[in-house]
C-alpha cells in the first residue's frame, strides 16, 4: 500500500533544506572531494549540520525498514518508528494493509501515540482529545464557539509504507524512489520460503550505541574485526568476506571448510528450488542490496555454538533445517538473517549526531512455544553477545572521529563493502544537493 504524503517543499521538489547556505556549500565541498577508498572525514560522523542533511538528504527521500509483519499481526495493531527529528505511527488497517501516519497532532504537536507498540482502534492524542481515525482522519475535536473550524482540514499528515515478503517499508518523501520496486523483486524470492507472516516476535531488544549511524552501518559490512566476536565466529565462518589469495594463514583450513560447507548448502537449494547466489548492488542502485544464501560452520543450522537449530518448528515450507543463512543488507539501515528454525531483523535508526537506536528481533514460528521448542537464551545469546561487542567498537571509533588527531584511514580489501556503502551514500547526497 502506498499513501499520499503532505510535507512541505522547497522550489526543487525536495524536502525543504534548513541549512544556511555557508555551511552548505562547506558541506557540499566536503562531499565532492571525498578521497575513495578511505573513510569519511571527521565531520561526518560528528557535526549536527551534517546530521540533518542525513535526516532530509537519505532518512526523508529513501524507504527505510520499519518493522517486521510479524510484528503488527492484527488490525489496530501499531509500532511507532522514530528516527533523527521524525516520528511515524505503522499501523495495521481492516483491510490487512498497513498505514503510515506522521505521530504528529495536527493541533498542537504533540506525540498522538506515546508508545513504543501497542493496539488501538482510533488515534486520541492525550493532550486535548483530538481523535482520529485509522486513515488519519479527524474525527473528533472539542472546539466550544469555533464557528468555521473544518475537521477535515487537519487530518494526520501521511507517508508512504508497503509490505514485501513480510517486512514494513516507511517512506516520508513525497515521491519515493521507484528503484525500488526492482530490488524487491530480487529479494522477494530469497525470503517468501521462510513465510515471515506465520512467525512471531520472540524477543526484541533495543541498544543506543554511542555512535553515529553510518558507524553502525560501516561496521556490519565487514568482517576483519570478527576476531572480537568469539559466539558469533562458532557458526559464522571468520573468513566472510575473504577471497581467494586474501586468506592468511591462520585461517586456510576453515577457508576450505567454508568452501565445502558451502558447496553442500548450493547443492541442497538446488535440490529445493531456494535462490543462493550472490547478488550485490550496493553502490549501483539507488535501493542499494547484498542478499545471498551462506553456509554456517558447524551443523550449519543455525547462530548456535555447535551450528545446530536453536528452535525445532522449521519455517514456512522449507523442508531442511541445515540452509545456513539467507543475509540480506539493504540501504540505508538494515540487515537481516533468515534461518531454517528463525530470523532475525536488525534495524538502524539515528537519533543524534552521535547516538543510534539498533532494534534486534527474533522471529520463530507463530506455532513454536517457548521452553518446548526453543530456549530464549540460547536463541538469543550469540547476538545479544555479538551486539554488545558491535556497540562497543562503534563507539570506540566514534571516540576517534572527535579526536583532533583523527584523519581518514585506508579500507582493506576485505571491507570493499564498507566502502560500497559510503560510495553510495556519498551519490545520494549529491543528488540531493544537485
Amino acid at each position: 500500500m502506498t499513501a499520499s504524503v503532505n510535507v512541505p517543499l522547497n522550489s526543487r521538489g525536495k524536502l525543504a533544506s534548513t541549512l544556511p547556505a555557508e555551511q552548505l556549500a562547506e558541506i557540499t565541498a566536503l562531499f565532492e572531494f571525498r578521497r575513495t577508498g578511505y573513510s569519511l572525514d571527521a565531520p561526518f560522523y560528528t557535526d549536527p549540520t551534517i546530521f540533518s542533511l542525513d535526516m532530509e538528504a537519505i532518512f526523508g527521500q529513501h524507504w527505510i525498514f520499519a518493522a517486521s509483519t510479524a510484528e503488527l499481526p492484527e488490525p489496530g495493531d501499531y509500532v511507532t518508528v522514530d528516527y533523527g527529528p521524525y516520528s511515524l505511527i505503522v499501523l495495521r488497517n481492516d483491510d490487512g494493509g498497513v498505514n503510515v501516519l506522521h505521530n504528529v497532532c495536527r493541533h498542537r504537536g504533540a506525540r498522538v501515540l506515546t508508545e513504543a507498540t501497542g493496539s488501538t482502534g482510533n488515534l486520541v492524542c492525550g493532550y486535548h482529545s483530538w481523535t482520529y481515525s485509522p486513515e488519519g482522519n479527524l474525527i473528533h475535536a472539542s472546539a466550544p464557539g469555533e464557528t468555521k473550524f473544518d475537521k477535515n482540514c487537519f487530518a494526520l499528515k501521511r507517508a508512504h509504507g508497503r509490505e514485501v515478503a513480510g517486512l514494513i517499508f516507511v517512506c516520508i518523501a513525497n515521491e519515493p524512489p521507484t528503484d525500488f520496486d526492482e530490488t524487491s523483486k530480487i529479494f522477494e524470492p530469497y525470503l517468501a520460503p521462510h513465510e515471515l507472516a506465520k512467525t512471531k516476535i520472540a524477543y526484541q531488544q533495543n541498544i543506543i550505541e554511542e555512535g553515529n549511524w553510518k558507524l553502525v552501518m560501516e561496521n556490519n559490512r565487514e568482517c576483519y574485526h570478527c576476531d572480537g566476536h568469539p559466539e558469533l565466529a562458532c557458526s559464522l565462518f571468520p573468513t566472510w568476506g575473504l577471497t581467494e589469495g586474501l586468506i592468511p594463514t591462520h585461517l586456510e583450513e576453515v577457508w576450505d571448510r567454508n568452501k565445502q560447507a558451502q558447496a553442500d548448502l548450493e547443492e541442497r537449494c538446488r535440490r529445493y528450488g531456494l535462490p543462493y547466489e550472490v547478488v550485490e548492488e550496493l553502490d549501483t542502485r539507488v535501493a542499494g542490496i547484498r542478499i545471498s544464501r551462506e553456509a554456517l560452520d558447524g551443523d550449519g543450522e543455525s547462530f548456535s555454538a555447535d551450528g545446530r537449530r536453536l528452535s525445532k518448528k522449521l519455517l514456512g515450507d522449507l523442508r531442511d533445517f541445515r540452509l545456513g543463512r539467507c543475509s540480506m543488507h539493504l540501504q540505508p539501515n538494515s540487515w537481516f538473517h533468515f534461518m531454517g528454525d528463525h530470523v532475525i531483523t536488525f534495524g538502524v535508526f539515528p537519533i543524534n549526531e552521535h547516538q543510534t537506536l539498533v532494534r534486534t528481533t527474533w522471529l520463530v514460528a507463530d506455532d513454536a512455544v517457548e521452553g518446548v521448542d526453543y530456549d530464549l537464551d540460547k536463541l538469543t545469546y550469540v547476538w545479544k553477545q555479538t551486539n554488545i561487542q558491535d556497540k562497543a567498537f562503534v563507539e570506540l571509533c566514534q571516540q576517534g572521529a572527535a579526536s583532533p588527531a583523527y584523519e581518514p584511514g585506508p579500507y582493506m580489501k576485505s571491507e570493499y563493502q564498507v566502502e560500497a556503502f559510503i560510495n553510495w551514500y556519498v551519490q545520494r547526497v549529491q543528488e540531493h544537493l544537485a
